[in-house]
């Protein structure tokens, strides 16, 4: 009998691919972010490398660093933006987005939406507040609405309490 993780289904039914709980990551920004931050780095090293060294016209030490910094800032961003992801624990959902990361336990995730005009998966969560989960980006088509009916099994797997019906 197939099981979660090698092309069987899911405990609602839904196709799975993948085991109920591996992490989710995006695809399409991942491979986009990484192959921009290598040619950042490229043009970085190029540029510091060609450009004309001080004097009346050349770049001075001043101008050097700041190119430098400029490309490890981009590079650091697009590494940012490769790793974003939402890891199931036995605790709750750890989501790394861009700019935070967050643990959120499960008992505290109501619903997971991911409708039309949502650029990722969005978490609402029983204080009233939401939460987007970039790990789960509509870019990636049918992947995504995979993984999202993924996490949607996830949660109500790892909610469900003896009341529910």
């Amino acid at each position: 009998m197939p099981g979660p993780g090698d092309g069987g289904t899911t405990p609602d039914g839904a196709p799975s691919g993948r085991a109920l709980d591996d992490v989710f990551r995006p695809r399409a920004a991942r491979w986009v972010t990484v192959v921009l931050a290598a040619l950042v780095a490229v043009a970085t090293v190029l540029l510091l490398v060609l450009l004309p060294g001080t004097g009346l016209v050349g770049l001075g030490v001043g101008d050097r660093l700041g190119i430098g910094l400029l490309g490890a800032a981009i590079v650091w961003f697009c590494w940012r933006q490769a790793t974003v992801s939402a890891t199931p624990t036995p605790e709750g959902l750890r989501v790394r987005n861009l700019a935070t990361t967050r643990t959120v336990p499960w008992a505290q995730i109501v619903w997971v939406r991911f409708g039309e005009g949502r650029p990722w998966v969005q978490l609402d969560l029983d204080d009233g507040d939401t939460l987007a989960v970039m790990g789960v980006q509509r870019a990636d088509g049918e992947l995504a609405q995979r993984e999202a009916r993924r996490l949607a099994t996830l949660v109500a797997s790892r909610t469900r309490t003896a009341r529910d019906d």
